[in-house]
């Protein structure tokens, strides 16, 4: 006997399937502006970690505001880069999991999304500083040029994503109103450049006799050079940040920070590990949370340094 108040029989079922319709439709959304590489963004708040001002609530909240910017313009630029990209990703045993490749959201949906982040991003800027502005369009034409065109070609490919890094060093630097020093900027762009070319030598690997369709600037790569690229840029990058720990004006003075040196190492040793003899490396902003060992020892640098500042 059915009961007036009751869901009639062949309503219930229509519910209970769209519930999981409007789930998936939801976890699409997310997956479209990759949350998972926000983490990117996090050298954003360099500047205020470094002038030791995380402490001061009005330089913080700068920052972090500036992070959420640079979240909402990133986002913009993997729309409209995976826009594009879409019948070549369709090509990556991944890639064509993502919600334009796989046709779960259609462009007409996509593209006003990002050209609404854009915007947004563009006007959180401008609340913390004009400045800063700039910064974020900067990013914003590099990424597009580097989609349309620059993404083409061989090493200027990975120096401009470094770029990006580095830009987003500057605008941390730039939403607290500090010079950033020279040695960090060097680092960023290293360590920068370390995980691009591995992610190109994975790319290679994984993808093997269809990688040229996927992504052109693969057929200028080797897998000897690019083990080269990578070997100079992991032996640089650790140099550079020892020289930073006892060279820049904002570490302490008794060159505690160099304590933080062997952590660096060994995440760097880590990665290295992840991409020759795991066969990872295709992903830096996913590995850094699958791999305990080096989150572990990013986790482990993060706290020293800011006990180090604290201490001082």
């Amino acid at each position: 006997m059915v009961h007036a108040t009751d869901p009639s029989p062949t309503t219930r079922p229509a519910r209970m399937r769209s519930r999981p319709a409007v789930l998936t439709a939801a976890r699409n959304w997310v997956r479209l502006v990759r949350p998972v590489q926000w983490s990117k963004n996090a050298v954003v708040l360099a500047g205020v970690v470094f002038a030791r001002m995380a402490g001061e609530p009005s330089q913080l909240l700068h920052a972090l505001v500036a992070l959420v910017a640079f979240c909402m313009i990133s986002s913009s630029m993997y729309i409209f880069n995976d826009w594009l990209d879409m019948e070549r990703d369709r090509h990556h045993p991944l890639k064509r999991f993502r919600p334009l490749a796989s046709g779960a959201i259609t462009p007409r949906q996509a593209l006003p999304v990002s050209g609404a982040l854009a915007i947004a991003s563009l006007a959180l800027a401008w609340a913390v500083t004009p400045a800063l502005t700039l910064i974020v369009a900067l990013y914003a034409l590099l990424m597009t040029t580097y989609t349309l065109w620059l993404k083409r070609i061989v090493i200027i490919d990975v120096f401009v994503i470094a770029g990006g890094f580095l830009l987003r060093a500057i605008a941390g630097a730039v939403a607290v109103d500090v010079p950033i020093s020279a040695w960090l900027m060097l680092c960023t762009v290293l360590l920068a450049l370390f995980l691009g070319f591995c992610k190109r030598r994975n790319e290679m690997l994984t993808l093997q006799d269809t990688a040229t369709l996927h992504r052109d600037v693969l057929r200028g790569y080797t897998p000897a050079i690019l083990d080269q690229f990578i070997l100079l840029t992991a032996s640089t990058t650790i140099m550079a940040y020892a020289m930073y720990t006892f060279t820049s004006t904002y570490v302490p003075e008794n060159d505690t920070m160099m304590i933080t040196v062997p952590i660096v190492a060994f995440a760097i040793f880590r990665y290295l590990y992840l991409v020759y003899v795991r066969k990872l490396g295709g992903a830096p902003e996913s590995l850094l949370f699958r791999d305990l060992p080096l989150l572990s020892a990013v986790a482990l640098w993060g706290a020293s340094v800011l006990v180090i500042f604290w201490l001082q």
